[in-house]
């Protein structure tokens, strides 16, 4: 068996960030042996030929301000192609109305997430947009890396959507429909971005990550003049890509994805973390909370690839 090159640089591939919650949590030493193993400055072939069969990615940078978005492009299989092991070419680029169609210009950090839901693998690859032309992105990759399938619920694409319609804007207050799809989400996708994103050290890019659980499992409150979500943080990978961003830039960009009907919605919020406490216990599996305070967001009606089966859940929810 041929054994992958790692992280080939002296310094760590984590940012300060994620080292102070993985030492928090008392994985400093062990994640960092791991991590020098599997995230990598290239894409192995594994990872190229997921990307390649793909109809669908899912996306995340950040907008002139500086608040994450995530967002999902899509095309017939083929639509990605990996030219070499440090480039994703990608035949799509946001529609109009969606937050990052004019932010991902050259230079601009940029992460992805290529994920099969019908066999639960999933692939990361961050980087910066190396060229922006009409209707597609080349991306230099300057980290790549594997996910486990936890958390994912297993579902395949039935039929095209909708009609696409023009976008529809979402302030702080949610509409009614917007809660209803946050409510019944059994799947979301979280982008963040370290405090340096865009700056030359690939360690502080953009990120974006799965997020999954039972229906409900994304709480809702309103404070009177925002909709605020709590997104529990189950036991992951112990990277803390997420986490380690949110301590030192604390804006997440959120997109949940109507598998029913083949609708968008894309939010950007302030985050703060409940690290433990009676709220924390209260919430089965979660080890910390995260909260969304919705600062605007987008709904992109019928741009989704397709609509999809049911779910079947993952294991690791048996019980909840």
């Amino acid at each position: 068996m041929t054994t992958l090159p790692g992280w080939p640089g002296d310094e760590s591939p984590f940012h300060p960030g994620e080292q102070l919650i993985q030492a928090r949590e008392g994985m400093r030493d062990r994640v960092e042996r791991a991590g020098r193993k599997v995230i990598r400055a290239a894409m192995p072939d594994q990872h190229r030929e997921l990307f390649g069969r793909l109809p669908y990615l899912v996306i995340g940078g950040v907008d002139a301000a500086r608040r994450p978005w995530a967002t999902l492009l899509a095309g017939p299989p083929g639509f990605v192609t990996t030219p070499d092991d440090r480039t994703l070419a990608i035949a799509a680029a946001p529609v109009d109305g969606d937050p990052l169609a004019a932010a991902l210009v050259p230079g601009a950090p940029i992460a992805v997430l290529g994920i099969e839901l019908a066999t639960r693998r999933r692939n990361r690859a961050n980087g910066t947009v190396a060229a922006r032309a009409a209707g597609g992105l080349t991306i230099a990759v300057a980290q790549s890396f594997g996910n486990c399938p936890q958390y994912i619920q297993a579902r395949a694409p039935l039929a095209p959507p909708g009609e696409p319609a023009p976008a529809r804007p979402e302030g702080a207050r949610l509409s009614a429909a917007a809660i209803a799809l946050v409510r019944g989400a059994d799947t979301c996708f979280i982008a963040s971005a370290g405090p340096a994103a865009g700056g030359g050290d690939p360690r502080e890019g953009a990120d974006v990550s799965h997020r999954g659980g039972r229906p409900g499992f994304l709480a809702v409150a309103d404070d009177g003049d925002a909709t605020v979500l709590t997104l529990p943080d189950y036991t992951g990978n112990y990277l803390f890509n997420t986490l380690g961003n949110l301590i030192r830039h604390p804006y997440a960009g959120l997109l949940l994805v109507d598998f029913e009907r083949g609708d968008l919605l894309s939010l950007t919020t302030t985050t703060t973390i409940v690290w433990d406490g009676p709220e924390v216990a209260a919430v089965a599996g979660a080890h910390r909370l995260v909260r969304l305070r919705v600062e605007r967001g987008v709904w992109l009606p019928g741009r989704a690839p397709s609509r999809w089966t049911a779910p079947a859940y993952a294991p690791q929810l048996d019980g909840r």
